[in-house]
């Protein structure tokens, strides 16, 4: 399974980015591909036209609620990493790939990296 951050689904509806070649390595492999709500949430935000939110909809074949262990989870990984602001929503994705013991496909690695030691690994 793998959970893709944001902004690797914005990139990977780019046809030919580097994300969407993985992305269709992901898909021709079978892999399980999902995203927590807040992700989905922050992709809704957009900019984003029906066609896109079509094809998101048919990639993403799971958007997992947000539960109250990843919640505390994600306050851990917030407080830990330093409290930085404009991370919160990171912590919150990577909480969510963490609970599901799910690979992390995101187009920010700096931003997640940040999180290994609590066992989040990226794709």
């Amino acid at each position: 399974m793998i959970h893709l951050d944001t902004s690797f689904l914005i990139r990977a509806l780019n046809p030919g980015s580097p994300e969407d070649r993985k992305l269709r390595t992901w898909v021709g492999a079978g892999e399980t591909l999902t995203m927590s709500s807040v992700a989905w949430a922050e992709f809704l935000c957009g900019p984003l036209g029906g066609a896109e939110l079509e094809l998101a909809e048919r990639i993403v074949e799971r958007r997992s609620d947000f539960t109250q262990d990843q919640a505390v989870t994600a306050a851990h990984l917030f407080n830990e990493s330093g409290r930085r602001r404009g991370m919160f929503i990171d912590c919150l994705i990577a909480a969510a790939a963490l609970a599901d013991g799910a690979l992390l496909a995101t187009a920010n690695a700096a931003d997640f990296g940040r999180f290994k030691s609590a066992g989040l690994t990226l794709a």
